[in-house]
């Protein structure tokens, strides 16, 4: 570890024991929920739905783990998946560099995997006309179905490092069967990362038209799954560190 990863570990240290600095992130975190923050962000031209803080999480991690396929539930405007295989290319592109070959895209392997249960046309179009469109595949259907989920397993197959995303319905039972069926596809040191563990410390008022909320959503079905997979362990390094972020409890990292 350098002297910069050791100034940066203390301060993150110091950051987690700030409740003050805490509780103004989980403040901002409230007042921006309903205005729709996070819709303001894109990536490459898509809608990403991502606030900033997590897209700069994500990005490290993948450039740690360099995984050669992420498998991510929930596509919406598609912003997360061009994100995630456009940060595969710079992986492509960098390690060419370092090897001193050329770079040619066709023969990369690394591939972004995205379930949804709908896939709108318009956003399907957008994504398959995309730049980075080679470097992504698409299931429709629901993420926990029997027969996506043997999709997505042999697809999974081919692949040796393998970063998960679960980011669609945010109900207990939902994201606990996504847990169920896709965290154990996480390579060993690689993350299962759940989104929108935040709903667990936002107020029940701000949920009116959701089936989710305080006490069922993505954070209570990190709790219960942690129960009884202790290859996982929550990395809490990343929420203090961002301290703004839609995931607190929500990057595991399996160390087994």
């Amino acid at each position: 570890m350098s002297d910069f990863q050791k100034e940066v570990a203390e301060r993150v240290s110091a950051i987690a024991a700030n409740k003050q600095l805490s509780d103004l992130a989980l403040e901002f975190m409230r007042a921006t929920l309903i205005p729709k923050y996070s819709y303001n962000f894109s990536w490459q031209g898509r809608p990403i739905i991502q606030y900033p803080q997590d897209m700069t999480a994500m990005q490290e991690l993948i450039w740690q783990i360099k995984p050669d396929l992420i498998i991510e539930t929930g596509i919406a405007h598609g912003g997360s998946l061009i994100f995630s295989a456009s940060m595969l290319a710079q992986l492509d592109i960098c390690e060419a560099i370092e090897e001193g070959k050329s770079f040619d895209p066709k023969f990369s392997k690394r591939k972004v995997l995205g379930i949804d249960i709908d896939i709108r046309a318009h956003n399907r179009t957008a994504i398959e006309t995309h730049p980075m469109a080679s470097r992504i595949q698409m299931i429709q259907g629901s993420s926990i179905a029997p027969e996506i989920v043997e999709q997505v397993y042999a697809i999974a197959a081919n692949y040796s490092r393998i970063l998960v995303c679960l980011d669609s319905n945010h109900t207990h039972e939902h994201v606990l069967a996504e847990l169920q069926a896709y965290a154990p596809l996480t390579s060993k040191d690689s993350y299962c990362v759940v989104f929108d563990t935040v709903v667990e410390d936002m107020p029940a008022e701000m949920f009116p038209d959701r089936p989710w909320g305080p006490g069922d959503n993505p954070k209570t079905a990190v709790w219960e799954y942690l129960k009884s997979h202790h290859e996982f362990e929550i990395d809490k390094s990343i929420q203090h560190k961002l301290l703004i972020t839609v995931a607190p409890d929500g990057y595991l990292r399996r160390v087994r």
